[in-house]
Order: C-alpha cells, then structure tokens, then sequence
C-alpha cells in the first residue's frame, strides 16, 4: 500500500505539464484547503479558488472500471466505499467554502480534462472584472 502513489499519477502528470505548458501556474497536492480537514487537492488555483480531484478508478469505485478484489472483500468494500464518501464530503465542504470544485476519473481523456480546467479558469477570471 506504500508504494501507491497518492501524488503524480500518470494522468495528473500529463495534465499538468499540459497546463503548465499552456502558460497556467498552479499548485500541487495541496491540503489545508479546509481548516480540520485532511483531504488535498490534486491540482489547486488558490486564487480562483479551483481544486481538480483526479480520482483513481479503483481507489474511488469508478462505475465503469471500479472493481473489488476477490479476496479479504469485506475490508476492500469498505474501505472504498469510504474513500467515496470522503469525496462526496470534501466536495460539499469545499463548495460551502466557496471553492469550485472539479472532478475527473483517470480514464478520461487528458485533453477534455485540460479543456474543462481551462473553461472555469476564464469564467473565473470574468467574474473577477
């Protein structure tokens, strides 16, 4: 379980450089996004106050390439299922603290990802004129 990454992904990574690229500066696996809680954001625009969460298939039960490994079931089960309620929590604390909050699985395609980052980046450089 050490050795899983939970920072650096191979899609984080393409999305990033892709962003970083593209002229956007941004900061990584960032916490405290929320006093008292634990969760870090993936990709954060403190300013804009943007978070990306890049979820896992696995670890966040995608309902297309979720899956529960055969073996010690019970434990598995629910630790992903509290892996989701974690997201379905730290999205609705961030939205209550005025965070826009943006999530994405793993299988989806970088491009489209980057594409939609870049979207509530100009509504929010709009709303800020």
């Amino acid at each position: 379980m050490r050795r899983q990454r939970t920072a650096g992904t191979e899609v984080e990574l393409v999305v990033r450089r892709a962003l970083h690229a593209r002229g956007h500066r941004y900061r990584v696996d960032l916490g405290g996004l929320v006093p008292g809680q634990r969760f870090r954001g993936d990709i954060v625009w403190t300013r804009a106050r943007l978070v990306v969460f890049l979820d896992g298939c696995f670890w966040h039960m995608c309902p297309e390439h979720g899956t529960i490994p055969k073996s010690n079931t019970a434990w598995w089960l629910a630790k992903l299922q509290g892996n989701r309620a974690r997201d379905v929590r730290a999205t609705a604390l961030l939205r209550a603290e005025g965070w826009r909050v943006l999530r994405f699985w793993e299988h989806d395609a970088p491009e489209d990802i980057i594409d939609c980052i870049e979207r509530a980046l100009r509504e929010q450089s709009k709303d800020d004129v």
